[in-house]
């Protein structure tokens, strides 16, 4: 080939990728005139979707620090941006319900069982970032409670022993209907916002988680709190509810449940009368029902349950971290 030709040929392959830079450019801008047609209609790059932050630093704290065995406490998780979802906890077996407190700090009840003893873990699911998740163990101490052997003398009928196996199945019965309704509470949307109110403003009796003799055998534990009171005299709601059971037990006898939701349950025992009916929401304060001596009782008496969950503690420790 003749210099002169290869020069014209080199020029023409660079003419060639003169214009397909040129066309490339255009695209860019959004816009590719081609020949006399009309132009390519624009392309618009859709901005970057920002990926949702990482948790860089969660604290995770607890109070009291020491839980003790039979008691509610808070864990309280900080750090989180707000509106943060897909948050879920554990500790005992029941799962915790986190609701915002300000300032990205998340608030959660929990329970210490009366058997645990050393530590119990706490088991936390964190969201980091678009389909990715942090789970925390955390070693929680519980500390033992100052628990005490109590005798009682009731009628024999009350006391155990050789019970026909018919009483022995109504009695499981009506204590699985009232563990059904802790259970469920968990499904319950939280009503209730501080403070709570004593059932009763009255004395304690009896107090939460003593060892039970009745007629010089041990039978179980008091899982409740028992208030002095006259029969007829008033219970009380002690905070926002719904009350989810009505009946007369064998045990308890005449007996309200009320689910506070979020795990939440309260139960009152041993009733004169029942003025609620299941189904009824009830507020802070409101008459729910009256003293009595129903059932296995060594006179009148309110005997006041405190359930997280399947967890049942001392009514007082709901009181001391909610009461006004």
């Amino acid at each position: 080939m003749e210099p002169g030709d290869m020069r014209r040929t080199i020029g023409s392959v660079l003419g060639v990728v003169g214009v397909l830079l040129l066309g490339l450019a255009a695209v860019t801008a959004g816009v590719l005139p081609l020949g006399g047609a009309e132009p390519w209609s624009e392309v618009r790059l859709a901005p970057a979707t920002a990926a949702p932050p990482v948790l860089e630093v969660v604290d995770v704290a607890w109070e009291p620090e020491r839980p003790v065995q039979g008691t509610l406490f808070e864990v309280r998780l900080t750090g989180l941006p707000e509106g943060t979802e897909d948050l879920a906890g554990e500790f005992a077996g029941e799962p915790l319900h986190f609701r915002e407190w300000g300032d990205g700090e998340r608030v959660a009840v929990a329970a210490a069982p009366i058997e645990a003893e050393g530590e119990l873990e706490l088991q936390l699911t964190l969201p980091t970032s678009a389909g990715m998740v942090e789970r925390r163990t955390i070693p929680i101490e519980i500390v033992p409670g100052d628990y005490r052997m109590e005798r009682l003398t009731v009628a024999p009928r009350y006391a155990g022993g050789d019970r026909p196996p018919e009483l022995r199945e109504r009695i499981a019965a009506e204590a699985a209907r009232a563990r059904a309704v802790s259970a469920a509470s968990h499904d319950t949307p939280r009503m209730w916002e501080p403070p709570f109110v004593a059932p009763r403003e009255s004395t304690i009796t009896s107090g939460f988680g003593h060892g039970r003799i009745f007629n010089e055998e041990v039978q179980s534990r008091h899982m409740g709190t028992d208030f002095r009171g006259a029969v007829g005299a008033p219970i009380l709601a002690p905070a926002h509810g719904i009350v989810a059971l009505v009946d007369s037990f064998y045990l308890g006898g005449n007996v309200i449940y009320i689910d506070h939701g979020a795990g939440l349950v309260t139960g009152y025992l041993h009733l004169s009368a029942q003025e609620v009916a299941e189904g009824d929401r009830v507020e802070p304060g409101q008459v729910i029902g009256r003293v009595g001596s129903t059932g296995r009782v060594t006179g009148p008496h309110l005997h006041w349950i405190v359930r997280y969950g399947g967890v049942t503690v001392d009514g007082m420790s709901l009181l001391e971290l909610y009461g006004s």
